[in-house]
């Protein structure tokens, strides 16, 4: 299999058809000023050491050595074999909560996007660990599945607003639930969940849920966002009301998210403006036993360009060393 690292070079080849169109051009030219000093078959023969050959075959050389030149540019590879790369580490599922409760504004900009930023950090961080992100409100779903693709997990985490779960509330129970199904086969002890949310309006039992995934040697950890004193909630350029025309305040619940916690085995962190709390747990959630997981992914390919270079390079020696006279051999005449 044949890969071009920058395929663009190839297009320099296209170039190729003009370079015998400038030399005809150039002939042209030539034999026109010629006319103008006299006989063109007169002046051939006053020097008759010309070849009118050599030209052409110089071009012909410039050519190759262009052509080869171009590919060599290309970077051409070959080699791609599938490979099997192990590596060791944790299953780390993220949970996040996206109620409208999250666009709270007592952490800079609001609750989420303070979140975001702390999992966008946490990630840079990472080296052969496994991350997941899930969604929840309402309801819950995988927004990125268990993986060691850092970069998809950053551009997933940058999509995520409160209109990624439709159904509004605090499902942190089925939130759980959904990130114990979503781990690996290939793990099996090094296995953590960590929720963020302000825990209000919880509409299952989470810490059955914790209990649960405990049960299953996965730890739950969470982090509270939010302040107990309790902030309104901005939408649409305004504060958010409840059917009796009453401002919404939205307070942390710390209570459920110590219960939570303690139930499946990890802690609770209260998250603050400068630490947001992501760091200490997966301090602590690295201490785990680190488990082996293989996954199939390509060799590097070997590259080819130096072969290509010596060919081009040696066209152009060769162009060269063609002369513009006839050689008593008569090779290029």
């Amino acid at each position: 299999m044949i890969n071009f690292a920058q395929a663009q070079y190839l297009f320099l080849i296209l170039l190729i058809p003009f370079f015998f169109v400038a030399y005809a051009l150039l002939l042209y030219l030539r034999k026109k000023k010629i006319r103008k000093i006299g006989d063109p078959a007169l002046v051939s023969l006053l020097m008759p050491s010309v070849s009118r050959s050599k030209g052409w075959w110089r071009v012909v050389m410039f050519s190759m050595a262009f052509f080869f030149f171009a590919i060599g540019m290309s970077r051409p590879q070959i080699g791609a074999k599938l490979k099997e790369h192990s590596t060791e580490g944790v299953e780390i599922m993220i949970a996040l909560d996206v109620s409208n409760s999250m666009l709270a504004e007592d952490y800079s900009p609001d609750r989420l996007e303070r979140a975001k930023l702390a999992i966008s950090r946490l990630v840079d961080k990472l080296r052969d660990d496994r991350i997941g992100l899930i969604v929840f409100a309402g309801s819950s779903f995988v927004q990125l599945p268990i993986t060691t693709d850092y970069v998809s997990a950053k551009m997933f985490l940058n999509s995520i607003s409160t209109e990624s779960v439709p159904i509004q509330g605090t499902a942190m129970g089925d939130a759980i639930n959904t990130a114990i199904r979503s781990f690996s086969a290939q793990s099996e002890k090094s296995r953590a969940i960590i929720v963020i949310t302000d825990g209000e309006n919880h509409e299952d039992d989470p810490v059955a849920a914790a209990k649960q995934a405990f049960d299953m040697g996965i730890r739950v950890y969470t982090i509270g966002v939010g302040s107990p004193e309790g902030e309104p909630i901005p939408m649409n350029g305004e504060l958010l009301k409840d059917k009796e025309g009453n401002i919404v305040v939205t307070r942390l619940d710390e209570t459920v998210l110590k219960k939570v916690a303690d139930a499946g085995g990890g802690v609770y962190v209260k998250a603050g403006n400068s630490e947001f709390g992501l760091n200490p747990i997966v301090d602590s959630i690295k201490k785990m036993d680190e488990e082996k997981f293989s996954s199939v992914v390509f060799e590097e390919f070997d590259e080819q360009y130096m072969y290509f270079f010596a060919i081009a390079l040696l066209f152009f020696i060769i162009e060269m060393l063609v002369g513009e006279r006839k050689s008593g051999r008569h090779l290029f005449n």
